[in-house]
Order: C-alpha cells, then sequence, then structure tokens
C-alpha cells in the first residue's frame, strides 16, 4: 500500500503538536479534531489538515469513517490530562467530563476500529481511580483484536530537551507494535544552552523586534528584586528574608520549591506548562537573565520548529493564549518518535514501502 492510502486523525488536536511529528514524518493527517476553538489557525497552517471545532463526546464514529473512507486507518490523540497530573490528585471533585474523555476515545475506536491506535497522556493515568480507567481502556482495546503495549517515557531520552514524563500506548490490529529504543544518553540530552543560547538577549516586558514570539512578560519590581537574587536551580531559600512571600514561610508552602527558580544552562528545561512564561509558576526564570522565558522559549522546549505559525496577524496575537496553546501541547518532537515507531511497524507488514523501495 502507498503511504497516501493511510491516513491519520488526531483526537484532542490543539494546535497540532501531536500532528505536525506525524506530518514531519509523511504521514497524511487528514483532521484534528478540538473543543478549543483558538487552535484553528495553528493547527490548519502548518499541518496541511482540516480542524474540526467538536467535542469528543459527540463526535460519532461516521464522521471519522467518512474522512478515513477506503484508506488504511490510524487514529491518534491526547486527551486532556489535568485531571489524572499530579497537582489534581489532591483534588477531590473531579470534572466528570475531562475524566470520562478516554472513554469517548475508546468509543470513537469501537465504532470506526482503525487499524493503529496511538494515545499519549500523563504517567499518573495509570493509577487514577486505582488504574480503572486506564484498564477500561485497554481491555476494551483487547476485546476488539488489538495488541498493544504501553511505556512511561522520559523525554530527554529521545531528545526532547524538557524533564517531561509521559505515558504513549501504541496498539495495532496487525500484531505487536512498540515504541522505538530511546534515542539519547544521559551524556547527550538536549540542554536549555543547546536550545536557547542563540536568542538576543531581552528584558522582562521586552520583544525582540526580529521575533514577535521571543516575547517576556513584565515583571512588577518586587518580582524583578527577587530574579535578580536568584541562582540557576535555586530557589526562594536563596532569597533575603524580606523577599520570600508569607505563604512559603507556612509549612504547606515549604515543599514548592520550584516557583520563582531559575533554569540551569546545561541540563533539560522542566516541563512547560500552560502557564511556563510566568516567574512564579515553576522554575521558568531564564538561567541568566532576569526575566522569565519568552514564548519563543517555551516553542523550542516544547520542539515546535521555529517556522511555526502560532497566529494569524497583530490582531490575534495574545500571548496568554498563545503560552496556554504551547503548554498544551505534544511535543512534535515525541509526536515524530511515535510516528515514526509507527512507520516501522507499517514496514515490518509490508504496508509502508521502505525508500530503497520507492
Amino acid at each position: 500500500m502507498a503511504k497516501r492510502g493511510i491516513k491519520v486523525i488526531d483526537l484532542f488536536c490543539g494546535i497540532g503538536g501531536l500532528s505536525q511529528g506525524f506530518v514531519q514524518e509523511d504521514f497524511n493527517v487528514v483532521a484534528g479534531f478540538d473543543v478549543d476553538e483558538t487552535c484553528r489557525f495553528a493547527y490548519q497552517a502548518n499541518n496541511n489538515s482540516r480542524f474540526y471545532n467538536t467535542d469528543i463526546t459527540a463526535l460519532e464514529g461516521k464522521k471519522l469513517k467518512k474522512l478515513y473512507g477506503k484508506s488504511l486507518k490510524i487514529l491518534v490523540g491526547c486527551a486532556p490530562c489535568q485531571p489524572f497530573s499530579s497537582y489534581s490528585f489532591k483534588i477531590k471533585e473531579k470534572d466528570s467530563k475531562k475524566v470520562n474523555l478516554l472513554y469517548s476515545f475508546l468509543k470513537l475506536v469501537q465504532e470506526t476500529e482503525p487499524t493503529i491506535i496511538s494515545m499519549e497522556n500523563v504517567p499518573q493515568l495509570t493509577r487514577f481511580d486505582n488504574g480503572q480507567i486506564f484498564n477500561d481502556f485497554c481491555i476494551g482495546l483487547e476485546a476488539l483484536g488489538y495488541k498493544y503495549s504501553y511505556q512511561i517515557v522520559y523525554c530527554p531520552d529521545y531528545g526532547i530537551p524538557q524533564r517531561r514524563r509521559r505515558l504513549v500506548l501504541l496498539a495495532s490490529k496487525l500484531g505487536g507494535i512498540k515504541l522505538m529504543s530511546p534515542t539519547h544518553e544521559k551524556s547527550s540530552y538536549v540542554t536549555v544552552r543547546d536550545v536557547i543560547s542563540d536568542l538576543a538577549p531581552i528584558n522582562a516586558g521586552e520583544t525582540d523586534p526580529n521575533d514577535s514570539l521571543h516575547k517576556a512578560r513584565v515583571l512588577s519590581e518586587i518580582n524583578l528584586r527577587r530574579i535578580q537574587v536568584s541562582t540557576q536551580g535555586g530557589s526562594w531559600r536563596d532569597w533575603p528574608e524580606e523577599l520570600i512571600l508569607t505563604c512559603f514561610k507556612k509549612e504547606s508552602g515549604r515543599t514548592y520549591s520550584s516557583v520563582y527558580g531559575r533554569m540551569r544552562w546545561d541540563e533539560p528545561a522542566p516541563t512547560m506548562t500552560t502557564q511556563c512564561t510566568g516567574l512564579g509558576n515553576g522554575r521558568f526564570g531564564h538561567p541568566e537573565q532576569d526575566r522569565a522565558i519568552s514564548l519563543r522559549e517555551a516553542a523550542r522546549f516544547q520542539t515546535f520548529p521555529d517556522t511555526y505559525k502560532f497566529y494569524e496577524d497583530d490582531a490575534n496575537f495574545n500571548p496568554s493564549v498563545i503560552c496556554r496553546q504551547i503548554g498544551n501541547a505534544v511535543p512534535p518532537l515525541l509526536g515524530r518518535v511515535i510516528a515514526k515507531s509507527i512507520k516501522k511497524h507499517l514496514q515490518i507488514h509490508g504496508i509502508w514501502r521502505r525508500k530503497k523501495d520507492n
């Protein structure tokens, strides 16, 4: 089968990080579905694919079948991970709509029976509700005849420059399938220095005139003083007494050691979040410059190419929205690792012709 006879659909696609990985591996991504309309421009502008502003819980398999046609079907997606995150484990009242999104994913699998599936999420999913939701998903796949495997990926092992851990599940009707082996060892991890040291220096509140995304948030006078006395890899514990927030002086606040911290030049960055350009939201301080990281730096840590278009024009440039979109995204390089693994699986089964055969 020619590779153009293979079609990919991306559920919970966001701005297209996962789709972009498949596009870079020459897969035909025909559609992405997401409830967030603000993602439409970036998704379509970068992935040559159509964005559908659709609630996955209301999506029916017949819609996907129509888009797939007679092609070999690949269904991928990353259901919103907030309900399963470490923070959410502390919250008793969960958003049932978000918690149940994995069941919506499984329902679409049952209705369309794609040949190959990839599901990506946070590792805590395997423990959430005593593992019930994840186990139900896996049991559902087995009942449909899929062979599957999953693993917890430490992103630096695959050249992704942030200490992100993700659960990646692959399933296939063709037989056993697994993720490719790591490409990097600790000695060769991609570091903060590797990723952002070439960018022009900017101050808090400034924008690089040559790159609108290389924009740093304004800091209050006291936060500017705080970062000025912060060291690489340090924390608020290094500050003089008059700069320490009252909440950190309480017993409950002493465990938050990473907030207001600087990154280290020669290590991978921390996990990017939806508020990663805010100094007080994690260890998101620049290693040397007195500011939090810029949108461009966040995008690079997420492995988006500099050519990726995040907004249509100046009227649609909203730094808070773009930061949220970047933080929510699957790193394109992780998407590419998943795509490479699927491509190898298809080659083994004689479905994707190797280059030497083309």
